[in-house]
């Protein structure tokens, strides 16, 4: 994206949304007068801005299969930065589309990458969480309030969704940045839904799944999970976890610790350790709080550090160097107020 700028000096430059979920990023390009579309209600997007010869930015969620044909239609320069675990979702619900199966999709319908991916399915629904799917297993089996089921998923399924007939033939794939472990538990359960519905011979007609979670996702899930089995044994004070605060996957590496009982926060700059050993962060619940950081300055700081998968190494340093000057300034204030001491018992 910021090549772009550079390679299109005298053009204007859109972009459909945020390139990825970190503000500082976000910031430059908007420093760097990269146009940023206007949203409108039900995700809609005000493409009126965009004229003939212009430059339009994709980010790395993508773009729907309606705007990409837009786009394909104006006389437009595309800079295409979708990530390449986006376009490997896409494909595998190409292929469930081709085999006659329904997408299930593990993924947050209102992000901005499920839009995309279920712009390229006709049949589909979207399950956030293990609940959710518990709740779309149960109708399979047992049926249910056909009336209160398309309530309940009304923004998450695709036009003329019919859970009476929709739901025999079923793929799983899900939002990248969502956590690996329960979206493998999500699998495990529709393969036993199917099997017990239509037996164990007959159940891979039924469905069908592939691991679409991107490697840097899984690799900062493994790591973070590590952490908090081992906290005791490194004597952790906290998990620090740094990215955007619209980031799925750095709020699901948030999660692991929390569920743990392990003391952490989620922040999205330096800026947000302050100077008096506070702490503004987002809880799991998605409020932005601030509290007491450090509880014990006197001793040494033990903390595990994690990052988004899209958080720049310098937001990472950033916030490192924050806290060791906090903890610099503490420990000489300390050293200055000890030696007062002993010079007035002198």
């Amino acid at each position: 994206a910021y090549e772009a700028v550079d390679h299109f000096p005298n053009k204007k430059i859109h972009i459909t949304n945020e390139l990825i979920h970190n503000p500082e990023v976000n910031d430059k390009l908007e420093e760097m007068n990269v146009q940023f579309i206007e949203k409108l209600d039900e995700g809609k997007k005000n493409f009126e801005t965009v004229g003939e010869g212009d430059v339009v930015i994709l980010p790395a969620f993508g773009a729907s299969y309606e705007e990409m044909d837009y786009f394909d239609k104006k006389n437009v320069e595309i800079v295409d930065t979708t990530c390449p675990w986006v376009s490997k979702v896409w494909n595998t619900v190409d292929k469930h589309q081709k085999s006659g199966l329904t997408s299930i999709i593990h993924g947050k319908y209102g992000h901005e990458e499920t839009i995309a991916t279920v712009s390229f399915c006709e049949d589909y629904i979207c399950v956030k969480n293990m609940k959710e799917a518990e709740m779309v297993a149960d109708y399979i089996i047992n049926g249910g309030d056909k009336e209160a089921f398309l309530k309940y998923f009304e923004k998450a399924i695709s036009k003329g969704f019919d859970p009476d007939t929709m739901l025999d033939k079923l793929g799983l794939a899900n939002q990248t940045t969502m956590y690996k472990k329960e979206t493998r538990a999500i699998g495990q359960m529709f393969q036993k839904t199917m099997m017990k519905k239509f037996g164990p011979v007959n159940a891979k007609e039924h469905y069908m799944e592939f691991d679409t979670i991107c490697d840097a996702t899984q690799e900062r899930q493994d790591a973070v999970d590590e952490l908090v089995e081992n906290s005791k044994e490194y004597g952790l004070d906290f998990i620090l976890v740094i990215g955007g605060w619209d980031s799925s996957n750095t709020a699901h590496l948030l999660e692991i610790p929390e569920m743990a009982g392990v003391r952490s926060f989620h922040i999205n700059r330096a800026e947000c350790i302050g100077a008096d050993n506070t702490i503004t962060h987002r809880t799991v619940k998605g409020e932005i709080v601030t509290e007491p950081f450090v509880l014990d300055m006197s001793k040494e700081i033990v903390m595990g550090v994690t990052s988004g998968a899209s958080t720049p190494d310098a937001a990472v340093q950033d916030s490192l160097s924050s806290i060791f000057l906090l903890k610099k300034v503490y420990d000489e204030k300390a050293a200055a107020e000890t030696k007062e001491e002993e010079a007035k018992e002198e």
